[in-house]
């Protein structure tokens, strides 16, 4: 399908390691090797050697970013690394992270999994006391919230930075898992919510912090606790200790659960694995059809499908094969070539579908274009019949704490009943999974939970809407704080000209803290923000393995008042707050 056909995108993924005598830098690239699937616009790690922090961030995969000699430069006893999703601020390279700050204590790498729903407040006041930064990353054109906390650390008056970051994380509403670093430290801090992951885990000469399980198993950590909500945790020489800047009061994404996280990962001692595969097992129990075959749509629906096929009795199979090797490409195809669909990604398994009554598992439908591809393709491969089964509610509101869904104009489900839906699809039955049967076969409790996505019911109070969205900074930079433009051109940010290295000297002979290379200009691309020159670029989310190639008739809003995926997304409604 056409690149900007988007599913659900993901939130960041985050990785910090306290570890002397270890190779902290190759610890937190395996971190975020594992956490890949959270975020894939940019990625970078942060190192220090007790003196000096040093950055290296690029656009691009943990894998293109990074290689043995980089990581040979990040040397020292702590490092900090992220994989990002953009949420707030464009993705670009001045937005990619750990963002780095001077402040009078030291120096502070930070990394940021969520969204902060008040960052215009934050933002406002910070104009307000002290004006637009005129160093650090705001001043050279960052644009993300997590920039914005970085400045507001560096603001701080305090004797320490983990005094200062315990008087500013009660100001910050919304999501956040935030690792971050001085020379000598790593913290780690949980919003009150715990709206999404973090655990921490231990080495054997050492501790790590992540976003989920998964990532302390492939550094061969051992899982101690979550970081709990409210809770602030630092780690140094002494060891660790652990304040509380907030009550708890949880309301975990149980889209986390749904989609996001890794099936490999546990979150509140629940498996995300086993609670995928007990929501196909709800599904059918409420969604009960006669067919010949339970087939996933690769690879988010598989463990619904498992759960389907074993309650059901239906045998389970493989519809439709996946070409592990083909990344989105940017490469137009010819008319010729569109009429091949989706099948550069997906190909169906005649054999195995042709005159076959058909239960197509996926996690969610947000659009719908992708499904109303699937279910073409699996019509023209000689399906008799196709019913769709999903594992997940209606998504009929945006998120604002990490997730990009679309616009609400955009969801399918928003206006359109299941039966309009499934007529739209081309299906020959529709069914989702219910809320209750969601929550029930997560094990959490549902007041511990944010479903705002499918209810409208948000465990925060939202600003009102010109506050929120991805370019809320942009909207409030002054003009002549604002990047650089070329005349005529779109802006341009500042980069170094050979690795994306950015580094700290903390020593008394460095002006403002911040020293760079030969700082070359990379250009921006209007027509596709997530790229810049040299740079593959990667959207993340359930359907963008499937987006380099639509019909004409995929892309058919589904009803009135539903945009066509060409025309731009409005401003998200907010719904009723809790």
């Amino acid at each position: 399908m056409l690149p900007g056909e988007k599913g659900p995108q993901d939130a960041c993924g985050v990785f910090g390691v306290w570890a002397p005598g270890e190779e902290v830098a190759k610890l937190a690239y395996y971190g975020l090797y594992a956490l890949q699937h959270r975020g894939q616009e940019s990625a970078g790690i942060a190192a220090s050697d007790g003196e000096r922090i040093a950055v290296y961030k690029d656009m691009g995969l943990v894998s293109q970013v990074f290689d043995e000699t980089t990581l040979n430069t990040l040397t020292g006893h702590l490092a900090v690394g992220h994989c990002r999703y953009s949420t707030t601020g464009g993705s670009h390279w001045a937005n990619a992270q750990p963002t780095l700050g001077a402040t009078p204590h030291g120096t502070v790498a930070l990394a940021h999994n969520g969204n902060l729903t008040n960052s215009a407040e934050l933002y406002d006041k910070l104009i307000d006391k002290s004006g637009f930064p005129s160093r650090g990353e705001m001043a050279q054109g960052n644009t993300t919230d997590t920039a914005l906390v970085t400045a507001l650390l560096a603001e701080h008056p305090h004797g320490s930075l983990e005094d200062a970051a315990m008087q500013l994380l009660p100001q910050l509403v919304g999501s956040f898992c935030l690792a971050f670093m001085d020379e000598h430290t790593l913290y780690a801090a949980r919003d009150p919510q715990g709206i999404r992951p973090l655990v921490l885990g231990r080495l054997d000469r050492g501790w790590v912090v992540a976003s989920e399980t998964a990532a302390l198993d492939i550094v061969g950590a051992s899982l101690v606790r979550e970081i709990e909500p409210g809770e602030f945790v630092a780690i140094d020489e002494h060891g660790l200790r652990s304040q509380r800047f907030a009550e708890t009061r949880r309301a975990a994404c149980v889209f986390e659960y749904v989609y996001l996280a890794r099936p490999d990962t546990t979150i509140n001692g629940r498996s995300v694995y086993e609670s995928r595969v007990e929501m196909g097992r709800r599904l059918a129990r409420e969604h009960r059809v006669e067919a010949d075959l339970v087939m996933p749509t690769p690879e988010s629906g598989t463990p619904a499908a498992i759960g389907y096929a074993e309650e059901s009795g239906i045998p389970f199979g493989n519809g439709l094969v996946k070409n592990a090797y083909v990344g989105r490409t940017f490469i137009q195809p010819s008319d010729t070539i569109r009429q091949l669909g989706i099948r550069l990604k997906l190909n169906p398994l005649k054999s195995v579908v042709a005159g076959k009554r058909l239960i197509v598992i996926d996690d969610s439908i947000v659009r719908g274009n992708t499904q109303r591809a699937l279910i073409r393709m699996l019509r023209e491969a000689g399906a008799a019949e196709i019913h769709v089964r999903i594992s997940s509610p209606p998504i009929k509101w945006p998120c604002f704490y990490g997730i990009d869904f679309a616009s609400r104009a955009e969801l399918i489900a928003n206006g359109l009943g299941v039966d309009e839906i499934r007529a739209s699809l081309g299906a020959d039955s529709l069914g989702y999974i219910s809320e209750d049967g969601m929550v029930s076969a997560t094990r959490q409790e549902r007041s511990e939970l944010c479903t705002a996505c499918f209810s409208g019911t948000y465990p925060t109070r939202l600003p009102d809407a010109d506050k929120l969205g991805k370019n809320v900074f942009e909207a409030r930079t002054p003009v002549d704080s604002s990047p650089r433009r070329e005349p005529g051109g779109p802006s341009v940010a500042q980069r170094p000209e050979h690795a994306s290295a950015v580094s700290i000297d903390t020593r008394p002979s460095s002006d403002d803290g911040l020293s760079r290379r030969a700082a070359g200009r990379t250009r921006i691309s209007d027509q596709d923000p997530g790229v810049h020159e040299g740079s593959t670029g990667c959207d993340p989310g359930p359907d963008s393995d499937l987006e380099d190639l639509l019909l004409p008739e995929d892309r058919v809003p589904a009803g009135p008042g539903t945009p066509s995926a060409a025309q731009p997304a409005t401003q998200p409604e907010t719904a009723k707050d809790a």
